[in-house]
């Protein structure tokens, strides 16, 4: 297997670089039937409301603060992942310390498939 299918959460200059939001930044790894996107949120910053037609699976790698998806919000730290299907408005909330979140898209999203700003759709 080509070393180039080997990556490391820290890494960066690999992925597509996207700023999703003033001190929110993502690292996107496309594949052919899903991405992974490392998104990094600078303390107490929080996402746009949004949707997407994707799946969407989120981990909490470090650091704490807020997944809100419809009309639930939940409180989240290291280890908590959560599943947001498809068309279902969802953000983030950052804490005091900043938060690292690893998602995973199926299918990919192709407005992460290339660099640029924003999260690739229109407000929820």
């Amino acid at each position: 297997m080509p070393i180039e299918n080997f990556f490391n959460l820290a890494e960066r200059g690999r992925g597509v670089e996207r700023e999703l939001a003033p001190g929110i930044t993502a690292t996107v790894y496309p594949g052919e039937h899903a991405m992974v996107s490392i998104v990094r949120f600078e303390p107490n910053t929080r996402g746009t409301l949004h949707h997407h037609p994707e799946e969407q699976w989120g981990f909490c790698q470090e650091g704490s603060g807020k997944r809100i998806q419809g009309d639930l919000t939940v409180d989240v730290g290291p280890g908590d992942f959560w599943r947001t299907p498809g068309d279902l408005p969802h953000t983030m909330e950052a804490g005091a310390e900043g938060l690292v979140v690893v998602d995973v898209f199926a299918p990919p999203r192709k407005a992460y498939e290339k660099a640029g700003s924003g999260f690739g759709t229109e407000d929820a």
